[in-house]
């Protein structure tokens, strides 16, 4: 059952303020947002008009800014609930996901009671939409996949999209029909890791790949570590089946390190080539020289994206689940420090929705847009991606799924 809202004295942008060329401010206006089934029925000037609502909020002028999404989590993987434990350190990738088997089986709390923790910060967050790779491979088979999806649907409280990963390889732990299977249980895309690296076999890894989307109609993301040589063939190969299969925006790449080691014209080939076949790149911003240039990428009409990716987990001790502290390390790694480029750096966790375009127009929210919210104590969102200024109230089409008015 939805309920009729009325939440009062919500600060809405509502556009640039120039000096020059240059914009200066972000200018705002307090408005009573009205909540009918779930999504945006009115919009009006703050104390100009009566609404009628079955409840009422007064945000006191917090500013209300679109719904965080996070776009590489691993709910499986994460200890949050768990005692202390740092990480070891490995010679490989292989050495860590096999060691990583046997530690998640030792914890005191399965993969659904650790997932509900972790979706529970999310949530606190500001996350209202999620994407989750899940481990899919013969020592769990579905196991994990099946208490994850639990944790979902149960939830109700975001969006979410599912990855059917093979952590240990496609090919190197033999889970193709694990893989069918993971998408016919609830999976929508198909993942997959470094196919030159693990699976030692990169063409037929990357073919097989697709022919799994193919035959599910799933969407493909890969976990792409590669350097190099190797990763730029990789990448090549990527765009070639892409192109050949007519599978443009329906495929993204995590990491996508290989793209820091391409220089001159291969660059701009490159670059082009992932622009013309609408394949996404997705970073959780390491503290690396390794992070692909995204502000180029995105110069060329790339899709660029933030997920915090390991929180608290086998793989790294740290992450805390606040995607808006992403992005502001993302602003610190890459200069972004004017009014205009710490807004832009928003739409890298709310799949590119905010408040002003480009030319300060206002574009967010409409009449009939979802309720689906983050309430925080900032004057713009240049200020709250700068200052990591904390969600205060999460709501999510219309329901309130963390914090207090």
């Amino acid at each position: 059952m939805y309920e009729t809202l009325l939440i009062k004295n919500c600060r809405l942008e509502t556009g640039f303020k120039k000096s020059g060329n240059t914009v200066s401010q972000t200018e705002t206006a307090l408005v009573d947002l009205l909540i009918e089934k779930g999504k945006i029925s009115q919009i009006i000037q703050e104390g100009k008009g009566q609404l009628a609502a079955t409840t009422v909020y007064d945000a006191k002028g917090q500013l209300v800014l679109p719904g965080f999404v996070e776009s590489h989590s691993h709910l499986d993987k994460s200890r949050l609930g768990t005692p202390w434990k740092a990480v070891k350190r490995v010679p490989s990738i292989i050495e860590r996901f096999e060691d990583e088997m046997i530690e998640l089986k030792q914890l005191d709390k399965g993969v659904q009671e650790r997932a509900k923790i972790l979706l529970d910060t999310y949530r606190q967050n500001g996350v209202t939409a999620i994407r989750t790779h899940v481990d899919v491979h013969p020592t769990v088979e579905l196991e994990h996949l099946v208490e994850v999806m639990d944790a979902l649907t149960n939830q109700q409280k975001m969006d979410f999209e599912v990855v059917a990963f093979p952590q240990h390889g496609l090919l190197r732990s033999n889970s193709v029909d694990l893989m069918k299977q993971a998408l016919k249980k609830g999976a929508t895309i198909v993942g997959g890791v470094d196919p030159t690296a693990v699976d030692q076999q990169m063409e037929k890894s990357l073919a097989m790949t697709f022919e799994l989307a193919m035959e599910n109609n799933a969407r493909i993301d890969l976990h792409l570590h590669e350097r190099g040589e190797m990763g730029i063939k990789t990448f090549n190969e990527l765009i070639r089946l892409t192109n050949h299969y007519h599978w443009q925006g329906k495929v993204a790449v995590s990491h996508g390190f290989g793209l820091r080691d391409v220089t001159g014209s291969r660059k701009e080939e490159l670059f082009q080539s992932l622009n013309e076949a609408k394949i996404e790149i997705i970073t959780s911003v390491p503290i690396d020289p390794v992070i692909p240039p995204m502000l180029e990428l995105a110069s060329k009409g790339v899709t660029t994206k933030i997920g915090c990716d390991n929180i608290f987990d086998n793989w790294s001790p740290y992450g805390n689940g606040d995607i808006l502290e992403r992005a502001s390390r993302f602003g610190e790694l890459f200069n972004q420090v004017t009014e205009f480029e710490l807004s832009r750096t928003l739409g890298l966790i709310t799949n590119g929705v905010m408040p002003l375009n480009d030319e300060g127009e206002q574009v967010w929210p409409k009449i009939g847009d979802k309720a689906t919210f983050v309430f925080t104590n900032a004057s713009c969102s240049a200020e709250a991606v700068a200052r990591r200024t904390s969600p205060t109230v999460t709501m999510y089409q219309g329901r309130i799924t963390s914090g207090v008015f």
